[in-house]
């Protein structure tokens, strides 16, 4: 098959072409338009595998290298914005994982290391390049940034203001990562920190940096936490934590923390209740994953918390991944021998999914604040 684009008179009578173009017209999306959203197709089996496979099947065929497109980014937001997502079929597998789901704990004491080893542990390397200097791996505030970096020492700082956090306070980090949260509010507010995580890498990395400050980094499963905290925060682990634990994670969070303490909770969040997680991003991503709703956190945190403060900063994360993006990108030949080109095509594709997802307004970044029993004359929560 040659490597340059299948010329349209090719596929003319080809049945899987004219419904999968019929598709992507209602998204003002062409196969193999001039536009940079177009799709541009070098395998005619590709329209056939998109229909029967659905999303796993478009995400493999392109790290396949069986389309390409010049903006990833564009055409997943119009794919979104359009709806098609939802005309794709489900194959018989993501039927079997959604009631796997409901009948089984897939992120279970046991399962929960399953991201750790297949996704955090991937390589410092990687994240040390298409990362900020703070590692954060998570939304970053733009409010008034124009870099990466201020987008992430905003978030950091932003966070830390919400906590009111004062020299001497203990701080729980549930989900550390690579401990830059850690740092940041034990060097700049004082504060004693305990970080948790189930990614051996992380935790190495975390532990160089945080050195000279009072800062503990666990490897350890959040369920088996039992101490006593001013300040607890979870940046970007809640995705992880799967429906059937829910109860449990504010269950948690609540033994840990003081009467008198605040709660923030950092995560993506999903516009509809449900179990549906993308295959691709299942499969290659984010194992076991899972974005919760609203009602979710809210069913399961309103019997052991005041909820203070709900942000919605979702707009803020296409920014973010296009940043990564970039920066994946540029370093892109400092990584290409040990990762190769299919990983390469892999995690292009996910970072600017991702990004169209979020611009589409599909998905959300919210950052909810509790406390155990009210906080006394309300909170005045910065942003």
């Amino acid at each position: 098959m040659s490597s340059s684009c299948i010329e349209d008179q090719s596929i003319q009578d080809n049945q899987w072409y004219r419904i999968v173009s019929e598709m992507l017209a209602t998204a003002d999306i062409q196969v193999n338009g001039n536009r940079p959203f177009d799709l541009k197709v070098k395998n005619t089996d590709f329209f056939k595998r998109v229909l029967q496979e659905g999303s796993l099947g478009l995400g493999e065929s392109y790290m396949d290298g069986w389309w390409e497109c010049e903006r990833l980014d564009i055409f997943f937001q119009r794919v979104l914005r359009a709806g098609l997502e939802n005309k794709l079929p489900h194959h018989f597998k993501d039927t079997l994982r959604i009631a796997a789901a409901r009948l089984t704990n897939l992120q279970s004491r046991k399962r929960a290391w399953i991201v750790g080893k297949e996704h955090y542990d991937l390589g410092n390397d990687l994240f040390t390049l298409m990362l900020d200097p703070y590692m954060q791996y998570s939304c970053g505030y733009w409010k008034d940034a124009t870099t990466l970096e201020e987008a992430q020492e905003a978030k950091l700082k932003m966070i830390c203001d919400k906590l009111q956090l004062k020299p001497g306070q203990r701080l729980l980090d549930i989900g550390c990562g690579w401990g830059g949260l850690s740092e940041f509010a034990a060097r700049n507010y004082g504060v004693s920190v305990v970080g948790v995580t189930i990614s051996a890498e992380q935790q190495k990395l975390a532990q160089k940096r945080c050195e000279g400050l009072d800062v503990t980094i666990l490897l350890q499963d959040y369920r088996d936490l039992n101490d006593q905290f001013d300040r607890v925060v979870s940046v970007g682990m809640f995705e992880h934590v799967g429906p059937k634990n829910y109860e449990t994670y504010f269950n948690v969070a609540r033994r840990n923390i003081k009467p008198d303490g605040i709660f923030l909770l950092h995560t993506i969040g999903s516009n509809k209740t449900d179990l549906s997680v993308d295959p691709w991003i299942d499969k290659y991503i984010f194992p076991n994953g899972c974005l919760p709703s609203v009602q979710q956190i809210a069913r399961n945190s309103e019997s052991l918390f005041v909820m203070e403060d709900w942000h919605n900063i979702g707009a803020d994360y296409d920014r973010t991944l296009m940043a990564w993006n970039e920066r994946f990108q540029k370093h892109w030949p400092e990584l290409a021998e040990r990762y190769g080109d299919r990983f390469h095509r892999m995690f292009t594709y996910y970072l600017n999914a991702c990004a169209g997802a979020f611009r589409a307004r599909d998905i959300q970044l919210w950052q909810v604040v509790f406390s155990p029993e009210g906080v006394d004359g309300g909170m005045r929560v910065p942003r």
